[in-house]
């Protein structure tokens, strides 16, 4: 960083931890939201936990790294020093702790007044009891390896995230000590039991309650359940290593490390007695800041398949009614798609719009004689990807495939270096992208030759090669055969191949060289525009907004009168409605039944407007740190569709929320909004259902004419046939 933080202007920023705290907690608004259904409600707590769980690993893992270093480093949006930060990361975290006990009750409460019970050991009757004692006797207990801490048994590794049961115990008259249980990852997290109704309990609770029996002859007293959070923020592309050495290998090797690293966060459900809580805190080496008691689930992981265990009735009545993604109305299913392509671009919004037409695309191009080569970057994949097969059917037919998959996608490093075995069998060539950037963008080129003609076929993402969460997140995917488009895709691959970071496009924003500085640049033209006398306009849709070049002209561009709206599901670090700094900027953010994932960069209105979609946010990260592309739309019909998603996202008055200068969310208008409904979400799902009913129909015409023909000639047979005998 070439400035000092003091230097910055922190009046209209805040802080990116601070923020993202605010983000989890419009999740969680969700989870309190009585028009969801019950299990979803519950899911969405589950998501709070586990953003929660990533948070700590990842960014409160990086501060506490930071926090070591001697020579003090400060946040370019506060002034603040990575202690400073932690401090108020710990604080801000522990009222969204309580506000989550209160809901998982009020939760608990209503599946209880529906008949499902969530049982504790405490409320059991005598049947109840004597089911969970023979399991805990009989499928549990064998499984328990208990430990106790002493002279001759030292503390044992406690794992990243695993559940564990503390006690003092105390033995005949010696001194007490700290007995620890960990608790199987392989039992099932919630034990059915008899009863009015259906009733469970969870694993850990039965534990907890026989812990006598797991230490006999021993006192056992204030006992509880604990878990360590560890810092998972391994960054290899920053770790030296040896060149020579096999990447995949090397990164086989960083993710047994995940682990093991050092805690940042003891979770505790019960009350830590203190001869614990010392015990702990040495041995962890943590501070009191890093220890959150509470009375919820430490674990929510068996709300995953708990809807597996409940009545099909009451499962369809508890969540979401089922939705299915829309063919769009462009997509010929039975025609070839490179020809569709080629006659025109395609836009697929999904979850709203199906994959299949793009997997249509990747398939025929597997046997298609014009097709000379596939090239494409992968960060995550599906479990059993289709996009995988056909790109391994397509070398084995000779094609030339290339795969620049990334291995350093966080949490799923394994899943990546398995694909990349996968391909590099099938004959792919595999780049396991490039030494000091994560290869974030998502693009592929499909190169054809006809008649000694050259020509592509480009598909340009905001999300994902991911047919799982296509349908769990909003993205949008263009398809095109613009050749300007094509040459670039091209030219990327080439660059790539041989870790060019700075190449030269004239269509494509490529970052990390060739990204923020033209961003930055039609900022400027839209300030330029509003001093001449025209309306500058600006409208992004993004993640999250830290970096802070681009907040700093986002402000200038605010005080010279250009109208901005940005749209930021997440971390926003800019304050909007700053006078002076930020007055003209609005920012509002939408989370909803489906992830908000696109990010689209419009700059100007009406058909001189400049409109791009990009795999990238606008963070530091993504701008220098990272591979990223940028393209932009140039389809009169695309456009105007993307156009028609950002305008009815602006109309939610129902799943948005708006944030004001103090760096607080609050509901449009208030919560006395008296305004029609109109959840935008909602509104796309109504016109994919819609567009189902209108798409075409098989004609029955002709099957009908058919089967008159064939009832004519048998009839004509039989009488043939007749006649002969």
């Amino acid at each position: 960083m070439s400035k000092n933080a003091w230097t910055y202007d922190t009046s209209y920023t805040q802080n990116r931890e601070l923020s993202w705290l605010r983000f989890n907690q419009r999740v969680m608004e969700e989870a309190e939201d009585p028009t969801v259904p019950l299990l979803e409600r519950l899911k969405f707590l589950a998501i709070f936990n586990s953003n929660l769980d990533e948070f700590f690993m990842i960014r409160v893992g990086s501060l506490l790294d930071l926090s070591h270093i001697k020579k003090d480093t400060y946040d370019n949006k506060t002034g603040w020093t990575p202690k400073e930060q932690l401090q108020l990361v710990f604080r801000g975290v522990r009222p969204l702790y309580e506000q989550r006990d209160l809901l998982y009750e009020q939760l608990k409460k209503s599946f209880h007044d529906e008949g499902i019970h969530l049982m504790t050991m405490e409320g059991l009757d005598g049947s109840q009891k004597k089911r969970a004692a023979e399991a805990f006797r009989k499928n549990i207990l064998p499984l328990l390896s208990p430990q106790i801490i002493d002279a001759h048994h030292p503390f044992p590794h406690l794992w990243n995230k695993a559940l564990y049961i503390t006690a003092n115990v105390k033995y005949k008259g010696q001194e007490p000590t700290m007995g620890i249980v960990p608790v199987p990852a392989v039992l099932p997290g919630l034990l059915e039991l008899p009863g009015e109704g259906i009733c469970f309990i969870r694993s850990e609770l039965v534990i907890l309650h026989y812990l006598e029996e797991v230490f006999p002859g021993y006192e056992v007293a204030d006992a509880c359940i604990v878990t360590v959070t560890r810092n998972a923020d391994i960054h290899p592309e920053d770790e030296a290593f040896d060149f020579d050495q096999d990447f995949r290998n090397h990164m086989k090797q960083i993710l047994k490390k995940r682990s093991k690293l050092a805690p940042v966060r003891l979770e505790v459900e019960g009350k830590l007695e203190k001869r614990q809580s010392k015990l702990l805190l040495q041995r962890l080496d943590i501070t009191e800041e890093q220890v959150y008691s509470f009375n919820a689930p430490i674990s929510m992981h068996w709300t995953n398949d708990w809807k597996d265990k409940l009545p099909a009735g009451l499962v369809d009545k508890w969540t979401y009614e089922s939705f299915e993604s829309a063919m769009p109305s462009a997509y010929q299913p039975k025609e070839s798609m490179l020809l569709q392509v080629q006659r025109k671009d395609m836009l697929l919004f999904f979850p709203y719009d199906s994959m299949e037409p793009f997997i249509h695309l990747l398939k025929e191009s597997v046997n298609s004689s014009k097709v000379q080569s596939i090239k494409i970057t992968i960060y995550r994949l599906a479990p059993n990807s289709r996009i995988i097969e056909y790109l391994s059917e397509a070398a084995e037919n000779g094609k030339e495939v290339t795969v620049l998959i990334e291995l350093r996608a966080r949490f799923d490093e394994k899943n990546n270096i398995a694909w990349a075995e996968r391909l590099e069998e099938a004959g792919c060539k595999v780049i396991y992208g490039v030494n000091d950037c994560k290869v974030h963008s998502k693009i592929c080129l499909i190169t054809m030759v006809d008649k000694g003609k050259i020509s592509h076929i480009t598909q340009i993402g905001t999300g994902n090669y991911n047919e799982q969460t296509a349908k769990l997140y909003t993205d949008l995917s263009l398809l095109t055969a613009d050749a300007g488009i094509g040459r670039d895709a091209a030219e990327f691959f080439k660059n790539m191949s041989i870790a060019n970071l700075g190449g030269t496009y004239k269509h494509l924003l490529v970052a990390p060289e060739h990204f923020q500085k033209p961003l930055l640049e039609l900022i400027d033209e839209e300030i330029k525009k509003t001093r001449q006398g025209s309306q500058g306009k600006i409208l992004f849709k993004m993640n999250s907004l830290t970096e802070r070049e681009i907040i700093d002209k986002l402000s200038q561009a605010s005080n010279a009168g250009v109208e901005i709206i940005l749209m930021i599901r997440g971390i926003c670090c800019l304050l909007p409605g700053i006078p002076g700094k930020t007055e003209n900027i609005r920012v509002v953010s939408i989370v909803g039944r489906f992830l908000e994932h696109p990010r689209i960069y419009c700059f100007g209105s009406g058909k001189s407007a400049k409109l791009y979609i990009s795999s990238a946010d606008l963070m530091t990260r993504n701008m220098h740190r990272r591979v990223e592309i940028g393209c932009p739309v140039l389809d009169s019909d695309c456009r105007k569709r993307i156009v028609h998603i950002l305008e009815a996202g602006l109309k939610d008055n129902v799943k948005s929320r708006e944030l004001n200068s103090a760096g607080i969310y609050k509901r449009p208008n208030g919560p006395d909004n008296v305004q029609k409904p109109w959840d935008s979400q909602n509104f796309f799902m109504k016109e994919a259902a819609s567009a189902k009913r209108k798409s075409p129909r098989k004609k029955r015409s002709k099957k009908v004419t058919k089967w008159k023909i064939f009832k004519h000639l048998l009839k004509k047979w039989v009488k043939q046939t007749w006649s002969l005998l």
